[in-house]
C-alpha cells in the first residue's frame, strides 16, 4: 500500500472508529461510514458487527499511539475529538488534491449486456489491454434479494487493477424475478460471455477467479466446487467456454444450504428458546418456512428443493480437485453475541462456523484453503494478496 493510501486508510479507520462508538449513532452515520471506509464490513453484509467495529479500534490504537494522550490505553471523549478533527483535515486534503486512485476511474466498458433481462450486465475494467491480463469477477451480495455490481469495494478494484489484474462485476437476478438457482445460472453466463471476449479485451482465460460476499459468496463457492459446465458441442459458442476457475475468495460466505447443518452449527448460538428457522425472512407474503424453501428454489415439494440446495452447497459438492479458496469473517469462533439485536441474525448468518466447517472438510481433502477471522494468522492477509499469488504465478 502506497504512503497516500497508507494515510488515507489510518483516517478514515480512526474516524469511523470515533463515530461507530457513539451509543446513538443512527442509520444514516452508519450508511456514511461504509460509504467512506468499506473495508470495514470484511464479511460483505453490508453491517457492521461488533467484532469488525473492534478491529477498527484496535488498528486505529495501534497506528495513532500517541492519541492516547494520559497512557492509559483507552481514548478519552477529549483524544477522540482530536482525532476527528485530524482525520477531517486529512479527508479534506485528499479531496482537494489531485485524484489519483485508480478505483475513481471509469470501467473500460459498462452495463455489458450477457442476457437478455435487465439485470444480465456486469462492468469490466481491463488493467492493460496491451497484454494478456488475469480475470477477477465480483460477485455482489445481498440475500438473492438486493445488492448491485456498484457494491464493488473501491480499494479491491483499485489494488487489483494496480497488481495487473483485470476486473468484472455482475448484476444477477433477484430471486424475487427468478428462483433459485437462477442467479447462479447468470453467474455462469456471464463467466463465459467474458471467456469469450478473452481475445478482444486480452483477457488470459486461463487464469480467472471469483470473488464476493454473503450471496455473492455463495455463488462463487458453486462455481469453483462445480465440476465442469461448459457444453462443447452446443450450437451457442459462449456455452462451449471453461465454466472453471483458478481460485476463489470469499468473504462471510454461507458453506451450506442444510437445514439440518444450520440447525447443528448456528443453532446453538441462538438459545434453547429460539429456532434456526427465525433467520429465514419472508419470500414475498410468504412466511412459512418450508413454503419459503420450496418457491425459493423453485420447487414443487420441499425434498426437491432440499436435493436443488444440496447441489448448491459448497459442503455438499467440493472435492479434491477444486481451486483454492480464500475465506474471511468477521468474528472470532469465541465472539459473544452482539450486543445489539438488530444486528443478530446478520452476524449468525455470516458466522465464522461456517467457514471453519469447510475448512475442516478442505483439510480433509487435502484441498488449499485459507481462513481469516479476527485473532487468526493465515498465510494470506487479504484476497488482493491471495489473488495477486495465484493469477500472477508463472
Amino acid at each position: 500500500m502506497s504512503k497516500t493510501h497508507s494515510v488515507r486508510f489510518v483516517g478514515l479507520a480512526i474516524a469511523v472508529f470515533l463515530v461507530i462508538s457513539t451509543v446513538n449513532a443512527n442509520d444514516a452515520i452508519k450508511k456514511k461510514i461504509l460509504d467512506l471506509y468499506p473495508q470495514a464490513d470484511t464479511n460483505g453484509d453490508g453491517i457492521l458487527s461488533d467484532a469488525e467495529e473492534a478491529a477498527v479500534s484496535r488498528q486505529a490504537l495501534k497506528r495513532h499511539p500517541e492519541a492516547d494522550k494520559d497512557g492509559d490505553g483507552v481514548l478519552s471523549d477529549a483524544e477522540k475529538q482530536a482525532l476527528i478533527r485530524m482525520a477531517a483535515n486529512r479527508s479534506k486534503q485528499k479531496q482537494t488534491s489531485p485524484a489519483t486512485d485508480k478505483s475513481k476511474k471509469e470501467p473500460s466498458f459498462a452495463n455489458v449486456k450477457y442476457g437478455k433481462h435487465e439485470r444480465q450486465v456486469f462492468d469490466i475494467w481491463l488493467a492493460d489491454p496491451n497484454k494478456p491480463t488475469p480475470l477477477a469477477i465480483y460477485i455482489h451480495g445481498g440475500g438473492f434479494k438486493n445488492g448491485s455490481k456498484e457494491n464493488l469495494k473501491p480499494i479491491e478494484l483499485s489494488q487489483l487493477l494496480s497488481a495487473g489484474i483485470s476486473v468484472a462485476a455482475i448484476n444477477y437476478r433477484y430471486v424475487s424475478i427468478a428462483p433459485l438457482p437462477a442467479a447462479h445460472h447468470d453467474a455462469r453466463r456471464a463467466l463465459q460471455f467474458m471467456r469469450s471476449k478473452a481475445d478482444e479485451w486480452n483477457i488470459d482465460k486461463n487464469k480467472v477467479a471469483a470473488f464476493g460476499g454473503s450471496a455473492g459468496a455463495q455463488i462463487c463457492m458453486w462455481l469453483a466446487f462445480t465440476d465442469e459446465m461448459s457444453q462443447p458441442d452446443s450450437s451457442d459458442p459462449i456455452e462451449r467456454e471453461s465454466t472453471r476457475l483458478t481460485c476463489v475468495a470469499t468473504a462471510g460466505g454461507q458453506t451450506s444450504n442444510g437445514v439440518e447443518f444450520w440447525r447443528k452449527t448456528i443453532g446453538p448460538l441462538l438459545g434453547e428458546n429460539r429456532k434456526i428457522e427465525s433467520l429465514l425472512k419472508p419470500l414475498g407474503k410468504e412466511k412459512d418456512p418450508e413454503k419459503v424453501r420450496v418457491a425459493t428454489w423453485g420447487a414443487k415439494t420441499l425434498e426437491q428443493a432440499n436435493e436443488i440446495a444440496a447441489r448448491h452447497s459448497a459442503l455438499d459438492i467440493v472435492s479434491a480437485d477444486d481451486p483454492p479458496i480464500f475465506m474471511s469473517y468477521g468474528m472470532s469462533p469465541t465472539a459473544e453475541l452482539p450486543s445489539d439485536r438488530k444486528k443478530l441474525r446478520g452476524w449468525l448468518i455470516h458466522h465464522v462456523n461456517l467457514g471453519i466447517a469447510l475448512k475442516e472438510k478442505t483439510d480433509a481433502l487435502n484441498l488449499e484453503a485459507h481462513l481469516m477471522y479476527p485473532g487468526a494468522n493465515p498465510s494470506y492477509k487479504s484476497l488482493v494478496e491471495f489473488f495477486v499469488d495465484k493469477l500472477l504465478e508463472e
